[in-house]
């Protein structure tokens, strides 16, 4: 266990070295002038090619040889089918559960199927056929009258998110809203001023998210924290096409480019905040409290052991540690300013 720990501790900081070399020439940008920085930041990614197929075993692998699609899990219950890594992919299909295909989650009806966007891994996810075949290119969207509902909870229908657009729209279940809307994020910075040809819609002019959309994005963004399973994707589709989305690491950018956030001194409030946050006692034998300040709000706690796996989710900030084994662990904190890693030990 010291081992593991001591690695993890390792990787930990390499990674945010990385990272915060990444971004470096973003930091101390707000609004515009941010966007534009990330825009050049993750340009000119190694387009892998038409199909996907090979990759999804890395960017979409659960429990080991099946895929994870957004469309059919049930995030703490139990998916109506799951998928085997290329034995279940499409094919023909007739109805749910027999094979998963590629999504293009902002439709490449848009982008006029061109390349490099109809490949970007970072917003084209396997997902159930015929679910995918439902949701069309209907824009993402508050359904208020339900007209059909797959076997997650994913629904079509009408909605009110779109001033005078009076067709359907699909919404997906609250577990991965945040995660949609961070992909439309990514899109919108990754094709800014790329965007010549591609269609207006309800939820862009070309690349340029339209005011309803933000709004709805927004939302499902603050709502649906980060989690593990994008951390996860977002290292996996930067291994393979060489850029990452800057919404995963960084969701305070969001705000910062569409809400009323401040980034322009991001490096030194970020610093700041994280040191506010506090485990009391650490090391702890039964009872871990978060000590958090009153301008930071909490969303969710994870506890995991040193190899990734959530041992405990909740969204307070006292703990019951009791049932753990004596050992050292990792407290994954989504905040609205950000997701924090701290460490503790059981005793």
């Amino acid at each position: 266990m010291k081992k593991i720990f001591i690695l993890t501790l390792v990787i930990c900081i390499y990674v945010q070295k990385i990272q915060a070399q990444y971004y470096s020439t973003a930091v101390g940008l707000n609004g515009a002038a941010l966007k534009t920085a990330l825009h050049q930041i993750i340009k000119n990614h190694n387009d892998q090619g038409w199909p996907l197929w090979s990759f999804f075993s890395s960017t979409d692998d659960i429990n080991g040889n099946q895929i994870w699609d957004i469309y059919s899990d049930i995030p703490g219950g139990t998916p109506p089918y799951l998928y085997t890594v290329v034995t279940n992919q499409c094919g023909t299909y007739s109805q749910e559960g027999n094979c998963y295909n590629h999504e293009h989650t902002w439709p490449s009806t848009y982008f006029n199927d061109n390349q490099p966007m109809r490949t970007d891994l970072n917003h084209v996810f396997p997902t159930d056929g015929w679910v995918n075949n439902k949701r069309s290119n209907f824009p993402y969207g508050n359904v208020t009258s339900v007209t059909w509902t797959s076997s997650n909870g994913s629904t079509l229908g009408t909605s009110n998110t779109y001033a005078g657009y009076t067709d359907k729209v699909f919404e997906p279940i609250d577990s991965f809203k945040g995660d949609l809307a961070r992909v439309y994020f990514y899109m919108s910075t990754r094709y800014e001023s790329e965007d010549a040809g591609w269609q207006n819609w309800v939820m862009a002019n070309g690349a340029v998210l339209t005011t309803s959309a933000i709004n709805l994005l927004l939302t499902w963004h603050h709502n649906d924290p980060v989690s593990q399973k994008e951390l996860d994707r977002n290292e996996a589709v930067f291994t393979i096409q060489g850029n990452r989305n800057p919404f995963i690491d960084h969701p305070e950018y969001a705000d910062c480019i569409w809400g009323a956030g401040d980034c322009s001194s991001l490096s030194i409030k970020k610093i700041s905040w994280e040191n506010s946050i506090q485990l009391l006692p650490n090391p702890s034998t039964a009872n871990l409290h978060i000590q958090i300040g009153n301008e930071i709000h909490l969303f969710s706690v994870q506890v995991k052991n040193m190899v990734g796996t959530t041992l405990q989710t909740c969204s307070s900030n006292s703990l019951d540690i009791s049932s753990l084994p004596v050992g050292n662990y990792v407290l994954s904190l989504a905040t609205d300013k950000g997701l924090v890693h701290k460490l503790f030990t059981k005793n």
